[in-house]
């Protein structure tokens, strides 16, 4: 199973200045342990939100709007895309990072990728797609 593991910024983060050096060093050493794991696929941090935009799909019409956000209550600050057996499995991962975030707390969410499984029995993939396997 894959799951994305998504650390949410505090609305503090945003803007502010970079984490300090030992975070990094945390986060690489943690990010090493799951690469010598096997489970790691991805890992990324990303920009603020003021460095992004959004695309609004309504009635066909597509509607660009640049950041930052305003309503936005919550950020994902990076992300992870682990292969692991279990939910379980993900959350045992997930109390093992270090706690990067600048005011000390932190959240973070764990979402099961969706496989073709997922769709149930009725689904019939494209033959060309269901050419493409994940690790």
């Amino acid at each position: 199973m894959r799951f994305m593991i998504m650390g949410m910024a505090p609305k503090e983060s945003e803007g502010g200045p970079p984490p300090k050096p030992e975070a990094f060093v945390a986060m690489q050493e943690y990010n090493e342990a799951a690469v010598k794991a096997g489970i790691l696929l991805a890992a990324e941090g990303l920009t603020p939100r003021s460095k992004g935009a959004r695309v609004k799909v309504s009635d066909g019409k597509h509607t660009v709007i640049d950041g930052p956000f305003i309503e936005t209550k919550e950020l994902v600050a990076g992300f992870m895309i682990i292969q692991v057996k279990s939910l379980e499995e993900a959350i045992e991962w997930v109390k093992r990072a270090p706690n990067v975030s600048p005011n000390g707390e932190a959240v973070i969410e764990i979402r099961k990728l969706m496989d073709v499984e997922d769709f149930g029995d009725e689904f019939t993939p494209n033959p060309e797609i269901a050419k493409v396997k994940y690790k």
